[in-house]
């Protein structure tokens, strides 16, 4: 289903991205790849049958500007850009909040403005938004990760209903914990965590279902979703 097609993978540099790439470059797609390291771009396009580098920056209307007037034709596009840093409320760092939030969702709305209504126009397309097992209620010590990858997975929600009957295809996919450098950040206990290469099988697996919304390893992903419907009391005493 992959072979011969072409996908923007924005956040391609690091952790599931990475890894993502290279599972879809092995199944025949064609990989347009962005992030802000290029020299790490180039390197993965180096590495992969058809691919190339399109450096970007998500948290700047400019560059990605510049990034979709050099895309050309796309047949899908999967936002897996993620920044985060562990912060409570009483330890508030407002700049570090709103990087983080440019990041994960509002880098998401100026990315994929620019694809999304082309692709509505001529009937097909595949938009997969990478969420997270975070974003289904609010975490402690989770100011700016937790709400803005709740508001992608709201977006992802945008999506699916506008464009139903459309022939483009929205899916929701929400990772649990996966060692990154992202990950590394956590002095707590991290259950059930996953290799970016064990979570990039998971999506491919989920990306060839259709399947709109896929969670996982699936003990945590059980533990939020039953958590999403619990009185917030209840679900934080589960949680301590």
């Amino acid at each position: 289903m992959f072979t011969g097609k072409t996908y923007w993978l924005i956040g391609a540099s690091e952790g599931l991205g990475r890894a993502l790439a290279g599972l879809l470059a092995a199944e025949g797609a064609h990989m347009i790849l962005s992030a802000r390291n290029a020299e790490r771009l180039e390197a993965l396009a180096d590495t992969l049958p058809h691919a190339r580098a399109l450096p970007m920056d998500v948290t700047d209307s400019g560059s990605v500007q510049a990034a979709v007037a050099d895309l050309g034709e796309i047949d899908g596009v999967i936002y897996c850009a993620g920044a985060y840093e562990p912060m409570t409320a009483q330890a508030w760092n407002v700049e570090e909040a709103l990087k983080v939030s440019e990041v994960n969702f509002t880098g998401a709305l100026r990315s994929l403005g620019h694809v999304v209504p082309r692709m509505a126009d001529r009937g097909n397309g595949h938009i997969v938004l990478i969420g997270s097992l975070a974003g289904f209620r609010g975490l402690p010590g989770a100011i700016g990760y937790s709400a803005s990858k709740g508001a992608l997975m709201q977006l992802a929600e945008n999506l699916f209903m506008d464009l139903r009957g459309t022939g483009v295809t929205v899916q929701q996919i929400n990772p649990g914990f996966i060692k990154t450098r992202l990950t590394e950040k956590n002095s707590f206990d991290m259950p059930f965590i996953l290799s970016p290469e064990e979570a990039a099988a998971k999506t491919l697996k989920a990306m060839k279902s259709r399947r709109f919304a896929t969670s996982f390893p699936w003990p945590m992903a059980a533990f939020f979703r039953l958590g999403s419907v619990l009185p917030i009391r209840l679900f934080r005493r589960m949680l301590s």
